[in-house]
């Protein structure tokens, strides 16, 4: 980890610190116009934003960072669960009072991360999940039905069920943090935070959030092998609990 930035960032703390952990890789194109749009200041707490460089070929690090953003890289690509964990452990090295999981791609709006936290706070909640599947108007059909399959594998595995098992868009409270025992380096994070909110009695809600699609997004999202590789990590799973 920065060390470094990391204390810079530690700075920041007053009334309370919220941190927003972004996993990326490549989006060089993207990083600077998704962190222009994350709020200073959200519901009284300061805002950080933790960029985990996962093993990018391209500046994306770099210009994260000339943005303010605190950046930990990975030297090599460990996939978007390694990614997650890694931000995830950097913000309670912070003591962020609110912790805020998001893509880097640009398809979740950073307007959005405001009422999420509202939510969180006003409702004495763990935990709040964007979900794309209760408002999907507007979502490409294929990702409904790929969402609504691995919703299906997510309840095989784990016996728990939300709307969307799959949304990298999650506001947890720092406590909520330290409770999870996170260890999937892929895709099948999203489904493991499910799993390990229900084992651990998390309080949770889910709340309608809507996606940017953009032509850059659709591409940049998960790919057919990724897919592939998310429902092999589930599938390995469950065949370890029989």
């Amino acid at each position: 980890m920065n060390l470094q930035s990391i204390d810079r960032a530690g700075q920041l703390a007053g009334s309370g610190l919220l941190a927003v952990v972004m996993p990326a890789c490549n989006e060089a194109g993207v990083i600077e116009q998704v962190l222009s749009r994350i709020p200073a200041t959200i519901e009284g707490m300061a805002v950080v934003s933790i960029v985990v460089d996962d093993g990018s070929k391209d500046a994306t690090g770099e210009i994260a960072r000339r943005h303010g953003a605190v950046v930990i890289r990975h030297i090599v690509n460990l996939g978007a669960g390694a990614a997650t964990i890694t931000g995830l452990k950097a913000a309670r090295v912070l003591e962020a009072d609110v912790i805020v999981t998001m893509d880097s791609d640009g398809q979740h709006n950073p307007a959005e991360i405001e009422p999420l936290v509202r939510c969180l706070n006003e409702g004495n909640l763990d935990v709040v999940i964007g979900s794309r599947i209760l408002e999907p108007a507007g979502m490409p059909l294929t990702r409904i039905a790929a969402n609504l399959l691995l919703n299906a594998l997510t309840y095989l595995v784990y016996g728990k069920i939300v709307s969307d098992s799959q949304s990298g868009f999650k506001v947890f409270t720092r406590s909520a943090v330290e409770r999870l025992e996170l260890e999937s380096a892929g895709y099948e994070i999203c489904s493991e935070i499910v799993g390990e909110i229900y084992r651990k009695n998390l309080c949770y809600k889910s709340v309608p959030v809507k996606p940017v699609y953009t032509d850059y997004s659709r591409a940049k999202g998960q790919h057919f092998l990724n897919g592939v590789n998310l429902i092999l990590g589930l599938l390995m799973r469950l065949m370890r609990r029989t």
